[in-house]
């Protein structure tokens, strides 16, 4: 495996970028390749089958066509679903968002009352109840799903007033239950940070899964001798979205704050539902 070759991240959608922008800063050198899955994307309401099959999808693309040395999955629902499946069959080192943040929501917590907020496919999967308390049995995890957190943040309404008020309404119950620390347990969410914090409380600690995730990164590449020995720029990294490429390229230099116009290429999914594969067009 060639150090020198990129990262690949993979997302049902655009969330996935607050751990690419995380990802940058901390590996200045590093080369990334991103897959955003908007076509298909939400992926909460899915069958596991379907996310474990699309997920599949966009890795074997990245192996195939950008030779990738680790992947990270960048998106929950991905994560819960399609992990263990994708570290038993690729050659490459998979990495997961759902540890890190039980991780760092276990040691966070002072009065061990833990909330999570994810998709209804993270909830329904149990991941984060389960990682959670591996770290640290003795704690108490509501979890919540909020599909509509998505819809606001892919739609770029993320800072409107109508999405601080259905955040604040949606998060009373969690706040009544007296929570110290919240799991952002969907990608989506830290462009929601600010409503969030707002309707939860100062007292409450946030907890970024994605931005937990780099830590991980950093440690699976310096142990497995995969740090890049050149001098990548960010400027040229590439993305991929399944949707329209405009679009995602307006929401993702804003997120990201890029300065230079990103690299955003279209894959169309080919075939039928039962034998799809994505090409570059």
């Amino acid at each position: 495996m060639n150090k020198n070759n990129p990262i690949g991240f993979v997302d049902s959608g655009v969330g996935g970028l607050t751990v690419v922008k995380a990802a940058q800063n901390q590996l200045p050198h590093e080369q990334f390749v991103f897959i955003g899955d908007t076509a298909r994307m939400p992926y909460g309401p899915r069958p596991a089958q379907e996310v474990i099959d699309y997920t599949f999808q966009m890795a074997e693309f990245l192996l195939a066509e950008k030779q990738i040395k680790l992947l990270v999955i960048a998106c929950n629902t991905a994560t819960a679903r399609a992990l263990p499946q994708l570290q038993a069959k690729l050659p490459i080192p998979v990495i997961g968002v759902i540890a890190p943040g039980a991780r760092a929501a276990a040691n966070a917590t002072k009065n061990r009352q833990i909330g999570v907020i994810a998709t209804q496919g993270t909830v329904t999967s149990g991941a984060y109840q389960a990682a959670i308390t591996d770290f640290r049995p003795d704690v108490v995890v509501a979890q919540q799903a909020e599909p509509e957190f998505v819809q606001i943040v892919e739609a770029n309404q993320a800072s409107t007033q109508a999405a601080q008020a259905l955040v604040a309404k949606h998060l009373a119950p969690l706040t009544a239950q007296g929570i110290d620390t919240l799991v952002l347990g969907c990608t989506h969410f830290p462009l929601l940070t600010p409503a969030i914090q707002a309707a939860v409380g100062p007292t409450v600690q946030l907890v970024d899964a994605g931005r937990e995730t780099v830590q991980v990164i950093i440690e699976t590449l310096t142990n497995q001798g995969l740090l890049t020995g050149e001098t990548h720029q960010h400027a040229n990294d590439v993305f991929y979205t399944t949707k329209d490429p405009e679009t995602f390229s307006t929401i993702a230099t804003a997120w990201l704050a890029r300065e230079d116009a990103l690299d955003v290429r279209h894959l169309a999914i080919v075939g039928d539902k039962h034998a799809q594969h994505l090409e570059e067009n």
